[in-house]
């Protein structure tokens, strides 16, 4: 890749001057703190970067929750329909798709949709704002018994503020960008806490055609406390609507068919909603040796989208336009019980958990549409899927060893009602799969820390696929190792290392844009992620993380083995500046060439963007400005191999389709507090 402006911030990040400065030595759980920056990592020791993740979210700015996702090391997104759609996700050798195979959720309640209209997993983060964000825990790999269902790359769960202050804030940018939000605080007391937040976002975006997308997100929550129990109930409400430019064929933009932000069906877009109620309980039992979380949630969420992937492909007259759309109910609640003993003055922690979860969707449907008017179906039905679960495990402390083993076990039950089907029939399917977990960690001095982390994942395939491909496993598994180490050298600096390998059973696919069951064999992956962390002098800090990971299939001959659109390499580094109210960001992330697909005959090709952030904070009055892609690169945020047939062609091509990544933009943003 020719030679970015980004590397040469990179470069003068890394030799910046060394300064050792005051921070807790030990591995356990720590409090880190930058000057007026403070946050607690609560996660178990295994989990090892938790605490960066907390303090990039209290420094710098984005536009939505989806974006934090950034935030985890090896993380990348990708938007390819016009900014309302859930973003692609990429994450240790997987295309995740829109939430494959990594596992969300915010205060407990699940984010993924699980045989969603677009695809499994469906992971839409648009309804939580930025702002309501008090913690980001997260973990690589299926490791933590208490997360089952599509963790397998991992999992990314947020925590929700129990307190907000009034204020409002306004944010105006480049292509019309608005946003307005507001908080009101009712009640701020010792034992209580109310408040309700909302912001609306427009946005013209950057296409030739205006995406005209529009966000409204509100949010109440109410928090008590008690002397042994802390008890929130939640209720919040999103909705947004937006046109898209697509996917456009890269021979497109090169023989003048369309310009590099030009569309061939701008009647593409769609809008989607969700209205969700949580309640949340906290209970101390046996004088506070005992907890008891429960969480209840239900969700009624809508979905509705217009594609167009191949053009005139299938449809030389009125074009190969799709509608994808669902209503979904949603259900479940989740209890876990933790009891702290002393065994020979170590402490151990006893856990264990149950839980349930139900979807209904209704009117699932893919439709042949011209400028969002139906003129044909290719599939309508409904959906019934229920899960229940239950694991229990220990950590236990051993001296200077920490073993952490666990047992999950997971059901469930799926339905399909097929609406084309002459006669009415009610098939379903069911499986349950059993999830040995162990995490152990040795900490061989103060400042250095083996971890070995082992374990069985699974993902459930759409009910589609497994109702109707009776032979195939509704629930296929992965199993993982890690093996790495966290060091500090000094107080101040911080090295993390973790070589990783999967192996992933064979499993069907449904693809939602065209309605069919797509087969999927066995794969191999392996990796390594590279973290550095360095407060190097009072006010600035340093953070870098690399990781590189090798994906492919087993069952295909070598050559034709690769995995379309598995990362590589990424790289991201970033540089903080905090001072009497000052904070300033510049980061920098690299995601390499891959494959585009299985024989590597076509490229995507890889980018390196850097963002700057920066705000002052005066009394009540935050002043700040955030410039996505510093330098103006023109890069391919999405990109995947595609047959398709457009005007000037004689006969289909395979080739690059792609969204153009965001140009230079700029955002200012003003917010009080009263």
């Amino acid at each position: 890749m020719k030679k970015s402006p980004c590397l040469l911030a990179l470069a003068a990040a890394l030799a910046s001057p060394a300064y050792v400065s005051a921070h807790e030595p030990n591995l356990e759980d720590t409090v880190v703190a930058l000057p007026e920056f403070t946050f607690t990592a609560v996660a178990p020791k295994a989990r090892h970067l938790n605490e960066t993740v907390n303090l990039d979210l209290k420094v710098n700015p984005v536009k939505s929750s989806q974006e934090v996702l950034r935030l985890v090391p090896g993380l990348f997104i990708a938007q390819h329909a016009g900014g309302g759609k859930a973003e692609q996700l990429f994450l240790r050798g997987f295309d995740l798709d829109h939430g494959t195979d990594i596992n969300i959720a915010v205060d407990g309640m699940p984010v993924n949709m699980v045989s969603h209209a677009h695809g499994q997993g469906y992971a839409d983060l648009h309804f939580l704002m930025p702002e309501v964000i008090e913690e980001v825990d997260f973990d690589k790999g299926p490791y933590n018994m208490a997360k089952g269902d599509l963790a397998n790359a991992g999992y990314v769960e947020f925590k929700t503020k129990d307190r907000m202050p009034t204020g409002a804030a306004i944010e105006i940018g480049t292509h019309n960008y608005q946003r307005y939000r507001a908080t009101a605080s009712f009640i701020d007391r010792k034992r209580q806490s109310l408040y309700a937040t909302a912001s609306f976002l427009t946005d013209d975006g950057f296409f030739d055609a205006g995406q005209n997308f529009k966000r409204f997100n509100g949010m109440v929550k109410y928090t008590g406390w008690t002397d042994d129990a802390k008890y929130s109930l939640i209720a919040s409400h999103f909705n947004s609507s937006w046109n898209a430019s697509g996917q456009i064929p890269q021979r497109a933009v090169d023989n003048g068919l369309i310009s590099w932000w030009g569309s061939l069906d701008p009647s593409e877009g769609g809008s989607t909603s969700r209205t969700s109620l949580q309640a949340i309980h906290h209970l101390h039992v046996d004088d506070g040796r005992g907890t008891l979380n429960t969480t209840l949630y239900a969700s009624y969420y809508t979905f509705n989208l217009f594609s167009n992937f191949t053009f005139f492909l299938h449809d030389p007259v009125n074009g190969d336009e799709i509608n994808q759309h669902e209503r979904r109910w949603m259900g479940g609640a989740n209890t876990e019980y933790t009891h702290l003993l002393k065994v020979r003055d170590n402490e151990w922690k006893i856990s264990g958990g149950a839980g349930f979860r139900y979807d209904q969707v209704k009117d699932l449907w893919l439709y042949h549409t011209v400028d969002r008017n139906k003129i044909g179906t290719y599939s309508l039905g409904d959906v019934g899927e229920s899960s229940l679960w239950a694991y229990a495990g220990a950590e236990m402390n051993f001296g200077k060893w920490s073993v952490n083993p666990g047992v999950r076990v997971d059901w469930f039950k799926m339905d399909y009602i097929d609406k084309t089907a002459e006669e009415f029939t009610n098939p379903h399917a069911s499986q349950a799969t059993v999830s040995p977990k162990l995490n152990v960690t040795f900490d061989a001095t103060d400042h250095f820390q083996l971890i070995l982390k082992a374990g069985k994942g699974f993902h459930s395939n759409d009910a589609r696929v497994v109702v109707i491909e009776k032979d195939k496993p509704t629930l296929p598994s992965t199993w993982s190792a890690d093996f790495g180490f966290k060091w500090k050298p000094s107080k101040k600096l911080t090295f993390a290392a973790m070589g990783w390998w999967m192996h992933s059973n064979q499993e069907m696919v449904y693809v939602g844009d065209e309605a069919v069951v797509e087969p999927g064999g066995r794969s191999r992956r392996l990796g390594l992620d590279l973290g550095v962390r360095y407060e190097f002098l009072k006010d600035f800090y340093f953070q870098c993380d690399y990781t590189y990971s090798h994906a492919r299939s087993i069952d295909d001959p070598k050559g034709e083995n690769y995995i379309p659109l598995a990362p590589v390499n990424t790289l991201v580094a970033g540089l903080t500046w905090t001072h009497k109210g000052f904070v300033a960001n510049v980061k920098a992330r690299w995601l390499g060439n891959r494959p585009a697909n299985e024989d590597y005959s076509l490229t995507a090709d890889g980018y390196c963007i850097v963002d700057l952030t920066g705000a002052y904070t005066w009394k009540k009055f935050t002043f700040g400005v955030a410039i996505d892609n510093l330098f103006n690169t023109r890069w391919k945020e999405a990109q995947f191999e595609t047959e398709t047939l457009i005007p000037g062609d004689t006969e289909p091509v395979t080739d690059i389709c792609f969204t153009p990544g965001t140009p230079f933009s700029l955002r200012g943003y003003v917010a009080v507090t009263f």
